[in-house]
């Protein structure tokens, strides 16, 4: 599929800005979603939480993508924060996915975040996009955060899913704040370091996006993750191969908890997902072991 004007929510975020910069740099025009007053005809006024979008800045696009939504791990999670992070995704979809519907023309492809986070606790159990959703927070979340782009599926846009897993950059995210605990030698596993991390280098993320992008015929949920999930223990000892240096430490669950609260069932919970339906489609990643995703961040 040939794609010239593409409209990003999120832009300014690590995979949004790497997203940008990509597209530009091939040609496209990017218009990005922004909450302030718009500077010029490439930024068009949103406000998520609200679910107000400016439907006439999307006109002309072939694509629109939403990657915005509040961090999951920025902070601890109260009962105000999860609010936040969950208005922000489901009003946020809900308001794009009403917008592009409400187009005379709409767009010929929709592509929404979600995340690896749908599966829940999977344990030693590999999961993929056949899958059923999990229980608690986030898969309740992943699952309503989809369920908001049915305006856009039913005015016939094609539809598809990123659920994304823990993407490994140094601008931000999980791995935004691993880097300069190993680099300081302070990094360790966390836990009993059996956990299953299902990861994905950023290079990849935006390359699995734009294959959603420009692939005719790509619709539904797809796990934007490395083939081979690894465990917290065996990437924390990769970290320190490549970072060349020591991965003693430890933090154990309870500190963890103590620290985190409810969040940290997800740093101490295993997603042992693996990307089935990505790769049938034909994807190919860079980067699919953990060592050359990290030297690529």
């Amino acid at each position: 599929m040939q794609l010239s004007r593409i409209a990003v929510a999120g832009a300014s975020g690590l995979i949004g800005s790497a997203l940008t910069r990509s597209l530009t740099a091939d040609g496209h025009e990017v218009v990005r979603l922004v909450r302030r007053e718009p500077r010029d005809e490439t930024e068009v006024r949103w406000d998520p939480e609200a679910g107000r979008v400016d439907t006439a800045g999307l006109a002309g696009c072939d694509a629109v993508v939403n990657l915005a939504g509040a961090g999951v791990g920025s902070r601890r999670w109260t009962d105000a924060y999860k609010k936040r992070i969950h208005d922000s995704r489901v009003n946020g979809t809900t308001a794009l996915a009403k917008a592009v519907a409400a187009l005379d023309e709409p767009p010929r492809v929709f592509v929404n975040g979600s995340a690896m986070g749908y599966y829940g606790e999977t344990g030693d159990r590999v999961v993929d996009e056949n899958s059923p959703a999990g229980q608690g927070f986030l898969p309740e979340l992943c699952v309503e955060w989809e369920g908001a782009a049915a305006a856009a599926q039913q005015a016939g846009v094609r539809t598809a899913f990123a659920r994304t897993g823990l993407v490994v950059g140094r601008g931000g995210g999980a791995w935004g704040k691993l880097f300069p605990l190993f680099q300081a030698g302070l990094g360790g596993r966390m836990g009993d370091g059996r956990q299953y991390w299902s990861f994905i280098a950023l290079h990849d993320e935006v390359a699995a996006i734009r294959h959603l992008l420009e692939t005719d015929g790509l619709s539904g949920p797809f796990n934007l993750t490395a083939p081979e999930p690894l465990t917290n223990r065996e990437i924390t000892e990769a970290m320190g191969r490549v970072l060349h240096r020591p991965t003693l430490l430890a933090v154990p669950a309870p500190v963890l908890r103590s620290v985190l609260g409810e969040m940290a069932g997800d740093v101490l919970g295993s997603a042992r997902v693996r990307p089935t339906r990505l790769l049938e489609s034909g994807f190919t990643f860079a980067f699919p072991d953990i060592e050359g995703a990290i030297r690529a961040a």
